[in-house]
């Protein structure tokens, strides 16, 4: 797993715990709907990031035999179980409250305002660090793969800092807006804003979770690489002399950290032929190939054994230079047209 994705997960956990607390404190004092909706959203944040942490450590267990290519997938197994948490955990809930307030609406005691301000600052300052070290990480990440910082969001395949990006910045755009909802209560009187403010923030978490089930639904699915890093294994491939081209190319995301590229490779037999005949003394081969009949077809024999030979190696070899030149490419299957 990428280390930047892993230090955006768990400064999130620490921070959005530290949050959590505040603002159910904040709660307790004010009574606003709104700040019990940020309180349950933080809550949701912790939880879902916690899965997002378990997911980052079953993705680091080491390839067996009943899961020969790894388990990297497991981190958008457990990044759709964390998107999933977003929508019924956070939307729902935060949807039920904001419904219900909206239906039998209650006066709020904000007589101590001054402390939901101060929360809500407090808040706004520790979201918008932690999404900012998501964002730094997944900038790097899109950068490394070469790819825009809206594509790698979209498509990236490392699922973990996206989802601290996205829930944070659902965060930061959650506190903003129950601070509005806050304010226009205490200008109008009218405590429908703070129903309105726990609707709006959870709208906002619904499309972040629908976004998130998108986008690891697909991964799931083996999702493609990007052209970059396709292109960098054909660009090693075409190079070879023996290679005359490369066919059915597929090439998936297996996790953060890895994917696996499979192609069929026409190879030029000439050059395989030369590579073998190079090694050989050609004379004292001559002489023994053509002594007699039996010499001959035995000749034959070891020739077709030696050039199989010669072809595995030459596959060994171009595999061992992919994976040195793209450490991600951590399965390749080169195949013989």
């Amino acid at each position: 797993m990428a280390s930047g994705s892993t230090k955006a997960v768990y400064a999130a956990i620490g921070a959005n715990s530290v949050i959590m607390v505040t603002k159910l404190g904040a709660f307790a004092v004010t009574g606003s709907g709104a700040m019990l909706s940020e309180g349950i959203h933080s809550f949701a944040d912790v939880v879902n990031q916690s899965l997002l942490a378990m997911g980052i450590k079953k993705a680091k267990k080491a390839a067996t035999e009943d899961h020969p290519y790894g388990y990297g997938q497991d981190s958008f197994v457990w990044a759709l179980i964390s998107a999933v948490g977003i929508f019924f955990l956070g939307c729902g809930f935060t949807l039920y409250h904001g419904v219900h307030s909206l239906l039998h609406p209650e006066g709020v005691n904000l007589q101590d305002i001054e402390i939901a301000g101060g929360v809500l600052l407090f808040s706004l300052i520790l979201e918008s660090w932690t999404m900012w070290v998501a964002y730094k990480a997944v900038d790097r990440s899109a950068k490394e793969i070469g790819v825009s910082f809206g594509e790698y969001v979209r498509k990236g395949p490392d699922p973990m800092g996206v989802a601290v990006l996205l829930e944070d910045a659902a965060a930061v755009a959650g506190v903003i807006l129950a601070s509005i909802c806050i304010g226009l209560y205490v200008l109008t009187g009218n405590p429908v804003w703070d129903a309105v403010g726990s609707i709006v923030i959870a709208i906002l978490l619904g499309m972040v979770a629908v976004f998130l089930v998108v986008k690891n639904r697909s991964s799931l699915l083996s999702q493609a690489v990007t052209p970059k890093q396709q292109q960098q294994i054909l660009d090693i491939l075409l190079a070879e002399e023996a290679v005359e081209s490369v066919e059915d190319v597929k090439a998936t995301v297996l996790g953060a950290d890895s994917f696996r590229f499979k192609a069929e490779i026409d190879f030029d037999g000439a050059a395989i032929a030369r590579q073998w005949i190079e090694q050989k003394d050609l004379e004292e081969l001559f002489v023994k190939a053509t002594a007699n009949q039996e010499s001959f077809h035995a000749f034959l024999l070891q020739y077709g054994e030696d050039i199989c030979t010669a072809l595995g190696d030459e596959i060994d070899r171009i595999e061992s230079k992919i994976h040195e030149t793209v450490p991600k490419a951590k399965h390749v299957d080169l195949e013989v047209e």
